[in-house]
């Protein structure tokens, strides 16, 4: 005896809605099928026929609007059990939006059956048109008179679907839904569905709106995925030996600022690896522009005794400034109990400042090294030599050492 396809959940759509008489059918198709909850994954997409994740007792991935088909192409090409069934749920704003993720998933004919739930209108924000809604329904509500709606089941027949087909009446959706599970290859099906909120009240109304779609097949083998052994990306994954000491008892908060080319990103990670050389734990996290050569360039490390459960750093213990661009992002975090590190050109003072000349003696690009290497001499939070190990693994390893032992 098969296990149940849905939970116990009650169906969260509003009263009325098609959704759930199309939910149900699912669950009755592949019941009939034979299929095991767990030899199913349900990708679904945003809107109300997203809201279908916590009613399958199968495997569920939610994913952004429109993305769904992607989402499932990519699921579907992972897997190496050719009896696991994935399923694409999306809306027809969904269907809309993503409209050429699905075109590429029926052009790449990979084995997902793609339901697109047609209440003819975006039921999540208030009752707009979707692509997909029908001249009819359009006329309806007088808008976009002469513009005439997506064919999705054409559409998807015509970028290589091996089967897509439309149908309006509840009665047929079970047969239809197993015909479309059952073929090999990339299948769309769109089922017609009512929204008593804001589009129409009855099931016997989408005869007068929507015009039933017979299959339409493409004689395609569905196109099966090679699976090569490669070696694993942990392989490439540098090992850091614990062979130093640190000073710290707890928790301590580092925050680099400086500009793009300054060398911020790769300072953050090679203080994270010193610091893990020295026994503790460490994360590192950066920040920057989508410009990436231009602008500012921030990075956050924390180094512990403990694990760390939270990366989030409002108060950092020491901040390195070292350009203008670095000071606007940063100068909320400056507390009175923060220990400011800057470049002197920046003219900053205070009692918890200290300003070197830091570019000027080794460049705008080293200028944050030898600012941690000024830090770790006169605080001893980590070695000093822990930090040329975590440096020397560099292919300019010679240049950034040079940087932090050249006098201030």
């Amino acid at each position: 005896m098969k296990s149940a396809v849905l939970t116990d959940k009650k169906m969260p759509f509003c009263p009325g809605c098609g959704h759930g008489v199309i939910v149900n059918s699912i669950s009755k198709a592949f019941m009939e099928l034979g299929y095991n909850p767990l030899d199913i994954i349900i990708v679904s997409d945003i809107g109300c026929s997203g809201l279908v994740d916590p009613l399958f007792a199968t495997h569920t991935v939610h994913g952004l609007h429109g993305r769904a088909p992607a989402l499932g192409l990519g699921v579907a090409m992972g897997l190496a059990n050719r009896n696991k069934k994935v399923i694409v749920i999306q809306g027809d704003g969904g269907a809309t939006i993503g409209l050429q993720h699905l075109l590429e998933a029926a052009r790449r004919n990979i084995d997902v059956t793609l339901l697109v739930f047609n209440n003819l209108l975006y039921g999540m924000t208030g009752g707009q048109i979707s692509g997909l809604s029908t001249d009819k329904f359009k006329e309806l509500r007088h808008v976009e008179e002469g513009v005439p709606p997506f064919d999705i089941v054409r559409l998807a027949h015509q970028a290589g679907a091996v089967s897509s087909a439309r149908v309006i009446s509840p009665a047929n959706f079970t047969e239809s839904i197993k015909f479309a599970v059952e073929t090999s290859g990339f299948s769309l099906l769109e089922l017609a569905s009512v929204c008593p909120s804001y589009g129409l009240q009855k099931i016997k109304e989408l005869d007068d709106f929507s015009e039933e779609a017979e299959a339409l097949l493409n004689h395609r083998k569905a196109n099966e995925v090679e699976y090569i052994e490669t070696p694993s990306l942990l392989d490439k994954v540098e090992i850091i030996v614990d062979k130093f000491n640190s000073s710290i008892n707890d928790r301590y908060g580092v925050v680099l600022a400086g500009s793009a080319g300054g060398g911020i990103q790769l300072a953050a990670e090679l203080l994270a690896k010193a610091g893990m050389s020295a026994g503790l734990y460490a994360t590192m996290k950066g920040e920057y522009p989508v410009t990436v050569g231009t602008g500012f360039s921030i990075a956050e490390v924390i180094l512990s005794r403990k694990p760390i459960n939270y990366t989030g750093l409002d108060k950092p213990d020491v901040i390195f400034i070292m350009t203008e661009d670095g000071l606007d992002k940063v100068k909320n975090l400056i507390k009175n109990e923060t220990m400011i590190i800057t470049d002197d050109f920046l003219s900053l003072s205070a009692d918890n400042i200290s300003s070197k000349s830091f570019s000027k003696k080794v460049g705008k690009r080293s200028a944050v090294l030898s600012a941690i290497s000024y830090w770790i001499s006169n605080t001893d939070i980590i070695p000093e030599e822990a930090f040329k190990e975590a440096i020397r693994p560099h292919k300019h390893a010679d240049l950034l050492i040079k940087a932090i032992e050249t006098p201030l």
